[in-house]
């Protein structure tokens, strides 16, 4: 658990952990410079599983392996100072990760939550993200999102320290180390049911920090497919918007051909985007061997693409995947 300011939410995170059904556990908290006295204030916690470290370094990154090397588990988990986990999170995770040998990375449903309510965007990702639980549903979507909330993920020592832990990149450090993982093989997968309550507060990193930016998403999601799925492989991007034009550019600084954009709207197709031929919807079944990547988020777009290319043969994973 990486602190900086953990603030009045800090001690029910930390209860929360310390009051798993999974007792052999130790909750290693690194303050990472914080400026209020919230750490401080864990002093009347009465429980030697708790350890407490200073980040010598600076950074959630430099926080999060450094916590990790401190860390005497066989497995390790991740936890944020703001969050609640429910009391059987980690035995059930542990279960699952023992259970399944093919499974190397678990993370959890989540509740999001908010004390002024949760906004209609975080809500349609809560609803995406936990109906990620098994590792075919989770591969298959990998580059839509991120497929594990970053405070609900467990994996193995060995695995973390073979993954090569988390990285300093231009992008989220938690969605680095997944795709890195996918890229290897690994599996990841869900328990069924909300394992833990995600608070959304307005100074959340992920709303902050320019790393959790789309753009920044966009420029992970073309770094790996420019390392796998598109390595001697053009693409064809499925939307002319602007989020398909910004991956299109994300992909051309990987060095990614894009060859064709598709679209359904008849004032863009037989046009140009980025120089590129504006095609229509019946034209997927002739790009082959280019990958056709969806770059379409709006509601229903991905079921209505996938219905589209499977009806022409086309196998997702293979033939098509989805970036938005």
């Amino acid at each position: 658990m990486p602190v900086r300011d953990g603030g009045e939410h800090l001690r029910t995170a930390v209860d929360s952990i310390l009051g798993q059904t999974l007792d052999d556990i130790e909750l290693v908290l690194v303050d990472d410079g914080s400026r209020d006295d919230a750490i401080a204030h864990l002093d009347a916690i009465d429980d030697d599983r708790l350890q407490r470290f200073a980040n010598p370094g600076q950074g959630i990154v430099s926080a999060l392996n450094y916590a990790a090397f401190m860390a005497r588990g066989d497995y390790i988990a991740r936890m944020d100072s703001d969050d609640v986990a429910f009391p059987e999170r980690l035995e059930r995770q542990v279960e699952l990760l023992e259970r399944e040998p093919g499974v190397g990375i678990v993370g959890a449903e989540v509740e999001i939550f908010a004390e002024d309510g949760v906004g209609e965007g975080y809500r349609r990702y809560e609803q995406w993200v936990n109906g990620l639980r098994s590792p075919a549903d989770i591969a298959r979507e990998i580059f839509v999102e991120s497929p594990i909330p970053h405070p609900t993920a467990m994996l193995s020592s060995r695995l973390f320290r073979a993954l090569g832990g988390y990285r300093e990149v231009a992008w989220a450090e938690d969605y680095d180390l997944w795709l890195r993982a996918h890229l290897q093989g690994v599996g990841m997968a869900k328990p069924d049911g909300v394992l833990l309550q995600w608070r959304d507060r307005e100074g959340r990193l992920s709303r902050a920090d320019s790393r959790y930016t789309v753009e920044r998403f966009l420029d992970a999601k073309a770094h790996y497919l420019a390392r796998s799925r598109l390595r001697n492989r053009a693409a064809v991007i499925w939307g002319a918007a602007p989020t398909g034009a910004r991956l299109h550019d994300a992909l051309a600084r990987e060095g990614v051909t894009t060859s064709a954009f598709i679209d359904i709207d008849p004032k863009k197709i037989g046009g140009r985007k980025r120089g590129c031929p504006v095609l229509p919807a019946e034209a997927a079944a002739e790009v082959a061997p280019a990958l056709i990547i969806g770059a379409v988020g709006s509601r229903g777009a991905r079921a209505s693409i996938r219905t589209e290319l499977d009806g022409h043969g086309m196998v997702e994973g293979e033939d098509y995947l989805f970036a938005a």
